[in-house]
């Protein structure tokens, strides 16, 4: 199977002065889609099985680290306060933020321009979701059809987390590997998919990703700049592509209003309500978000900006 074991393609793009790790499954003359990661959340989050289960509907799977993250440059010279960052920005006052969601769209386009990809699907959940609404806002040459995943819009009102959910998250992750790990499984179970989580998959994950890259700042510096960047109401109403929008009915994190209001301002988009799906994708549901990526794929033609 193609991509089976190693990635067929991995580097490191140049955006500006950082650079950005991403691998590639999947033939390179396939039609490329991008997944793109949540606050935090690694290039490998998105598991190989899921990946190679686009690469066997004929895409050319590309999954990045985003900056602050994995294999990606990190920003230590900024200290964040996510506080004081979200205090300014709800009194309206200026918000100091190393990067915006703009610059980490334009990551993607850098990764892109590296594999010599002249436009892509792209696909990304949470704060991925906010970097694909992005990027087809201000790329919208180089975006064929764009799926938004757990996610929002920025706006005030919509896609609020539960009360219990802030004050988990709020708390700093210990440094030492295995209370971080504990902590990690322990932040899965709280927003996930209350019937479908599985704790020996969650540890797993928590494992692979604390020993290949331990940033918890990064995390806080990624926050600060979705803080900072606002909301994106205005770009998503003049959108022009083929759109989905998927969102579980059971997400603690990001309410699913985050999802229904994405769907209302994109015009013709399509809003995939899946029932039971916390702020997480378990394997129950991969085979449904693969086959929606895959229709609306072939809905498109490709970019219709010049």
């Amino acid at each position: 199977m193609a991509g089976m074991g190693q990635p067929t393609t991995a580097g490191r793009a140049r955006s500006g002065d950082t650079e950005i790790y991403y691998e590639s499954l999947g033939a390179d003359g396939d039609p490329a889609l991008v997944l793109v990661n949540g606050l935090g959340s690694q290039c490998i989050s998105y598991e190989e099985e899921f990946c190679l289960g686009f690469v066997d509907r004929g895409f050319r799977v590309v999954r990045l680290d985003n900056r602050d993250v994995g294999l990606s440059t990190k920003f230590d010279a900024y200290e964040p306060d996510v506080v004081a960052t979200l205090q300014a920005a709800v009194s309206g006052a200026e918000v100091t933020a190393p990067y915006r969601l703009s610059d980490m769209a334009t990551d993607v386009m850098c990764v892109l321009d590296e594999l010599e990809i002249g436009w892509a699907h792209l696909y990304g959940q949470s704060m991925g979701g906010m970097i694909v609404q992005t990027a087809a806002i201000e790329h919208a040459d180089r975006v064929a059809s764009m799926t938004s995943v757990m996610s929002t819009t920025g706006e005030i009102g919509f896609g609020g987390p539960q009360a219990d959910v802030i004050e988990v998250l709020m708390t700093p992750s210990p440094a030492e590997r295995d209370a971080a790990i504990a902590r990690s499984v322990e932040t899965s179970r709280v927003i996930g998919s209350p019937d479908y989580f599985d704790e020996d998959r969650a540890r797993r994950r928590a494992a692979d990703a604390y020993d290949r890259c331990f940033c918890p700042r990064g995390s806080d510096r990624q926050l600060t700049a979705v803080i900072a960047s606002g909301d994106r109401a205005a770009g998503l109403k003049d959108l022009d592509l083929a759109t989905l929008v998927i969102h579980g009915d059971s997400d603690p994190l990001i309410a699913p209003s985050g999802g229904e209001r994405t769907a209302e301002l994109v015009p013709g988009a399509e809003l995939m309500m899946i029932d039971g799906m916390g702020h997480d994708l378990p394997p129950v549901f991969w085979s449904k978000v693969i086959d929606g990526v895959t229709r609306l794929a072939a809905s498109s033609s490709g970019p219709t900006a010049s």
